[in-house]
């Protein structure tokens, strides 16, 4: 929230709308949930051999 320029934006949009800094994280984290959940889905799967 103090270096990553986007996010620093999304937080200054939330702040506008009303939105407590508790609130704020707790969105943040199901964006980057959303983000890491859609990484580990496209990602190819090891095939095993027996």
């Amino acid at each position: 929230m103090r270096f990553h320029q986007p996010t620093i934006d999304y937080v200054a949009r939330r702040t506008a709308d009303g939105k407590t800094k508790q609130e704020i994280i707790r969105c943040l984290k199901r964006y980057l949930a959303r983000e890491i959940f859609q990484a580990v889905k496209a990602r190819p799967r090891p095939t095993t051999t027996t």
